[in-house]
C-alpha cells in the first residue's frame, strides 16, 4: 500500500553544498531512503550497500538520496568515511520525514522516543511514488530496491 502519492515539494540542504528539491531531478527516478542515524551499524550497512550498487542505479536512470535528521556536518563525515557517491539530506526540522510519515514512536534502551522508521520510497521521473518499504531490515534492502527500479526504468 502506498501511503504518499507523490514526493513532497520541499527544498532541503544536502551534502556537497547542494540544495535538493525532490521534484527537480532532471527526469530521473528517485530512491529516497530514510535511516535513523549516521554511523550506527544498520545505517552504515544500508549506506554501504546502496554505495556498492550505486553505478547500477545510475545505469537505469535513478538518483539516490539518504535522509536522516542528523546535521549536515555529521552527514559530510559519514559520507566521506564510507565514500558514499550519493547525497545525504539533512532533515533537521523533520519536514521531509513528517511529509513521508516516517517518524514513529520507538523504544531505545527502555525509553520511548520519536525516531525515524527505516523506510524507502521509489518515485518515477514525474515524482509519483511507485513503491515504498517500511520498517525494513537494512541487509539486502538496496538490492531489492534496485530490482524494483529496474522494472520501473526499463
Amino acid at each position: 500500500m502506498i501511503t504518499i502519492p507523490s514526493l513532497p515539494d520541499i527544498e532541503l540542504e544536502a551534502t556537497g553544498g547542494h540544495s535538493i528539491n525532490l521534484l527537480k531531478t532532471d527526469g530521473k527516478a528517485v530512491v529516497l531512503y530514510f535511516y535513523p542515524r549516521d554511523n550506527t551499524p544498520g545505517c552504515t550497512l544500508e549506506a554501504q550497500q546502496f554505495r556498492d550498487l550505486h553505478q547500477e542505479f545510475v545505469k537505469v536512470g535513478a538518483v539516490i538520496f539518504g535522509v536522516s535528521r542528523d546535521s549536515l556536518a555529521s552527514h559530510e563525515k559519514f559520507k566521506a568515511k564510507y565514500s558514499l557517491p550519493f547525497e545525504l539530506v539533512a532533515d533537521k526540522d523533520s519536514a521531509l520525514c513528517n511529509a513521508c510519515g516516517v517518524i514513529k514512536q520507538k523504544t531505545m534502551y527502555g525509553k520511548k522516543v520519536l525516531g525515524i522508521e527505516r523506510s524507502t520510497f521509489v518515485a518515477d521521473a514525474t515524482a509519483n511514488v511507485r513503491r515504498e518499504w517500511r520498517a525494513l531490515k537494512a541487509d539486502g534492502h538496496a538490492a531489492e530496491v534496485l530490482e524494483f527500479v529496474r522494472t520501473l526504468c526499463y
